[in-house]
């Protein structure tokens, strides 16, 4: 297995540490009796400033070999000298489990690393605030110390412990990547002993999980790409897709711009990108080499990462335009191929960070999380995604995006749990979505409501169309498991159709449609930084209403906060036309309001039924600031709405057009007029928002009744 050690170590730090012989048993696998009490706890995994609760698993351990040796050869031994069958399974490139059902695994554990050829071998364990997911001990270790550490304390302590330097962590200062040189250490231990040395600020072990996607395929011929664009259908709400139709009339993508698909590989023999120049700077992460294939190999309980997955999300986000199949967001840019395999590690984002800043990624697109309810990032994995989003693309930053997942859960936040394995109170927690340098997307249906099974809270930047499926989560040893509680019977949307597989509801395919759109932005103004481009698509995102509680949670989470946010939808629906526009007229930096401000009617008013006189509602504002952004919302029904012209009438006089007669047969309106939306509004910007504001409804044609719910007026100052 090939040897992921640098060949060079930092200055000043002994390349080599021999361990302290007093720790050497407190600190193994097997400690004696003499353990102090703050080792000899439950274990715990250090991670992201909290302690996490772990047990050990039954019949199954992991081992790193030194470099060089074949895996063949130690299990051959094994055998040999235990007379019990053992099987082997890969983690990462350097990690493999071992399982035995007949062998005593503490007697296994002890022989192998008796083995001249086993450089670590570890218990493997399981979360108990996330049941299923189990954790792979690696022989890495990350120390921050204290600014006042002096050398000779950081050398005298990595002694103590055992540790040889691996490399410093780039942009932390005294931050350093330790490896264990004793097979039998255990690192666990290990970070609990350091976290109590006064000169240590933090101790984390680098371990491995498995990695879920976020959406599952099925089999399907191809139907139309309503979520691009449509003329309305059935269980198609209006204005239920992106706009991508009308921002192809400004860029189908340039060649130029690169988008990273970090996920299972890619069909290298797919139509859609054969196109001269397509593929750029491929990579395997799991196998090493440059032609990062799918591995279809991996089936059952260990395939939560189906080998289609990565092709599908490539075609959503950046599909050729071939004349057949389907065609991606943004055809014209190239596509970058990462493939991480089943687990991933510290390394594994480092490595991905390396290469996808080396090789000059613009969007880099990622479907996928931990197989874990509970998962905090690392110090390295949170450093490692900063400088993507940061360093990347010559220092203005890759635009860097992760699904939200799929469980209808918070992504930060605690649930009552009823029935199934996770504890009554389990805590959730998706660290890459909440990483302050993600653009974190969640789903919405075809319906322009949230997506039963889109995880939610808020981190939430955009949503972009899925379709609909049962919320539920990957674990490692139950596979599938549904959130409860079940949700049989899901509302009637379109499904997100490709020619060979239907993806239902899955936040995945919501991720690569925003990818694509973030590439289309690019392709007009490349020198908008990361953080630019996240800010256009928030401002220019639909605000899209859904206020009837979810079906599994009771929940209602779908208006807007005085910030514009929403916990189901972030700052809304993402609109590829208005953030292309934005993005090529983009000369200066946007101004956003510092403070928004309500007013809102709750008072339901009959619509008189063809008079033109109509209904009018005012409400009053004192403050007399000027105007630097305005929106309006309203809730109505009637039994036609393309009857109905609505008008907002300002303090100052005159009257500003919302909704002229083109809504046709609908029958319910739940909309927010914004100065993307709605041009006209512009006119009271930097004028005083102090007097009365009304909104007035009419009905020009009788014979079909209606009613006015609520409408508010937010006004940003």
């Amino acid at each position: 297995m090939p040897d992921r050690t640098p060949d060079r170590t930092p200055d000043r730090i002994p390349s080599l540490i021999r361990p302290d012989s007093a720790l050497s048993d407190a600190l193994s696998e097997t400690p004696p009796d003499i353990l102090p009490d703050a080792l000899s706890t439950a274990p715990m995994l250090l991670r992201g400033g909290v302690a996490i609760p772990l047990a050990k698993c039954p019949n199954r351990f992991s081992l790193s070999l030194t470099a060089g040796q074949a895996l063949d050869a130690v299990l051959a031994e094994l055998e040999q000298r235990l007379s019990v069958a053992v099987e082997a399974m890969p983690v990462l490139p350097d990690l493999v489990e071992l399982q035995s059902q007949s062998a005593d695994l503490e007697v296994l554990m002890q022989v192998a690393r008796q083995l001249p050829q086993v450089a670590f071998a570890s218990h493997i364990y399981e979360m108990l605030q996330s049941p299923g997911t189990l954790v792979y001990l690696t022989r890495q270790i990350t120390l921050q110390f204290a600014p006042t550490a002096a050398a000779e304390r950081i050398q005298r302590l990595s002694a103590q412990a055992g540790l040889r330097i691996v490399k410093l962590i780039a942009g932390l200062p005294k931050t350093f990547v330790f490896e264990v040189v004793q097979a039998r250490f255990n690192p666990l231990k290990l970070t609990q002993w350091l976290m109590q040395q006064s000169d240590i600020l933090l101790a984390e072990p680098n371990v491995a999980v498995m990695r879920q996607s976020f959406y599952r395929p099925r089999e399907s011929g191809y139907a139309r790409q309503w979520y691009l664009h449509h003329e309305g259908g059935e269980a198609l709400a209006p204005a239920s897709h992106i706009f991508a139709e009308p921002a192809w009339n400004l860029t189908r993508g340039s060649r130029g711009i690169a988008v990273a698909i970090v996920d299972s590989g890619i069909d290298f023999n797919h139509p859609d990108w054969q196109s001269e120049g397509k593929i750029v700077a491929p990579l395997d992460l799991q196998d090493g080499g440059f032609l990062p294939r799918p591995n279809p190999g991996l089936t059952g309980q260990l395939d939560p990462c189906p080998d289609t997955h990565g092709t599908i999300c490539a075609q959503i986000a950046v599909a050729d335009e071939t004349g057949r199949g389907v065609i991606g967001v943004a055809p014209g840019c190239a596509l970058m191929p990462i493939r991480l395999g089943q687990f991933f590690d510290d390394q594994t984002i480092e490595q991905l960070s390396d290469w996808v800043i080396r090789q000059g990624a613009d969007v880099v697109c990622c479907g996928w999380g931990a197989a874990a309810v509970y998962f905090p990032l690392s110090l390295r994995q949170r450093v490692a995604l900063s400088q993507i989003a940061t360093a990347g693309r010559g220092g203005r930053g890759a635009v860097l995006l992760f699904a939200a997942g799929n469980a209808n859960r918070p992504l930060d936040g605690w649930i009552a749990e009823s029935g199934g394995t996770l504890p009554e109170k389990t805590r959730w927690l998706n660290g890459f979505a909440v990483h302050p340098d993600v653009i974190t997307v969640a789903a919405c249906t075809s319906l322009n409501r949230k997506a039963a099974s889109s995880n939610w809270g808020e981190s939430v930047s955009v949503v972009a169309p899925s379709g609909e499926s049962a919320p539920g989560f990957w674990s490692q040893l139950a596979g599938r498991v549904a959130t409860a509680p079940l949700l049989e019977n899901l509302s009637p949307v379109r499904p997100i159709e490709l020619p060979a597989a239907i993806e239902t509801g899955d936040t995945s395919v919501a991720c690569a449609i925003v990818a694509g759109v973030a590439a289309l932005m690019l392709s007009v103004n490349s020198d908008l930084t990361a953080q630019q481009v996240q800010q256009i698509l928030e401002q220019t995102a639909d605000k899209i209403l859904d206020r009837t509680p979810d079906a599994q949670l009771g929940l209602s989470l779908g208006s807007y906060s005085a910030s514009r946010h929403s916990a189901w939808f972030g700052y809304g629906k993402v609109s590829a036309i208005k953030a292309v526009q934005l993005a090529q007229q983009h000369l200066q930096p946007l101004l956003l309001p510092d403070r928004w401000l309500e007013y809102a009617s709750e008072q339901q008013l009959e619509i008189p039924d063809g008079q033109t006189d109509g209904i009018t509602s005012a409400v009053q504002v004192s403050e007399a600031e000027r105007i630097r952004d305005i929106e309006v919302s309203l809730e109505l029904e009637h039994e036609f709405l393309g009857d109905l012209v609505i008008w907002l009438l300002p303090p100052w006089g005159g009257q500003i057009l919302l909704q002229s007669r083109a809504l046709g047969r609908l029958s319910q309106l739940k909309t927010i007029y914004s100065l993307e939306t709605t041009s006209a509004l512009q006119s009271v910007l930097n004028r005083s928002a102090q007097g009365e504001w009304r909104l007035r409804i009419v009905d020009l044609v009788p014979s079909c009744q209606g009613r006015l719910q609520r409408w508010q007026l937010n006004l940003g100052f």
